[in-house]
């Protein structure tokens, strides 16, 4: 029978693995080569040593999962330091002069539960940092889903969608998985921080209505009679002058 080959290329027979235990790790970017290997040896191993019992197969699990956090929230960073700023920024999350910021679209209507519970986990997360968040919601304004259908050049997006830096960075599980890996605070490094207390202005909710029409979305006037503000939304509403930036 031919020897099993170890990790590294060393080979070793039987149960000895002291031979590619002792083989140094080059750098960090190895994990990948590191982690298929393992996982091809556990297969093999168990294959030639029969079933295995419930804990370990257990174990097993719960390593790989970790491991794999690990190395999609590491793929995900690579990515998006390797990528052009011409192929992930966009003009309408950051212009040009303005410090590095965080925009976040998402809904604030309870109409589709996992949906809602995923943009709040990531408001949630994003505010822990205490940075200043452009939060985006959709329900408040429509022109949000076509500004955003713009950038990511689709006509269906889900919920939430973060950039940072005028980078897309991904919706609700990219963010988990960065946070949990502790990468995410690379991405926010250079954002300012968020104003102390709520805005005195809107309450927190990032609209007034509109000073024009006094929320109606209607003017009245003697020449033309009843016509559509052209300043505030559907709504009769305007981002807040005070706590949000304006929307390019």
């Amino acid at each position: 029978m031919w020897p099993r080959w170890g990790p590294w290329g060393k080979i070793y027979r039987g149960g000895d693995s002291s031979t590619a235990s002792a083989a140094p790790i080059a750098s960090f970017k190895d994990v990948h080569a590191l982690v298929r290997d393992e996982d091809e040896a556990r297969v093999s191993e168990a294959g030639e040593n029969g079933s295995s019992s419930t804990a370990g197969a257990s174990s097993r699990c719960r390593t790989a999962s970790v491991f794999h956090r690990v190395r999609l929230a590491t793929a995900t960073l690579r990515t998006w330091r390797s990528l052009p700023p011409s192929a992930i920024s966009d003009p309408c999350l950051t212009p040009v002069g303005e410090k590095k910021r965080i925009v976040v679209y998402y809904t604030s209507l309870h109409v589709i539960r996992r949906t809602f519970e995923d943009c709040r986990a990531v408001r949630s997360i994003l505010r822990g940092f205490r940075l200043a968040v452009d939060e985006r919601d959709l329900a408040m304004d429509s022109g949000f889903l076509s500004e955003l259908k713009g950038i990511v050049g689709r006509r269906h997006v889900s919920l939430p969608q973060i950039f940072i830096g005028g980078r897309y960075i991904g919706g609700a599980d990219e963010i988990r998985q960065l946070h949990e890996s502790g990468e995410l605070k690379l991405y926010v490094a250079g954002v300012p921080l968020a104003a102390f207390g709520v805005c005195e202005a809107c309450g927190g909710f990032r609209f007034t209505l509109c000073p024009k029409c006094s929320g109606s979305h209607k003017w009245f006037s003697e020449k033309g009679g009843f016509r559509t503000c052209a300043v505030c939304n559907e709504n009769g509403l305007v981002r807040c002058a005070a706590c949000c930036a304006p929307a390019v």
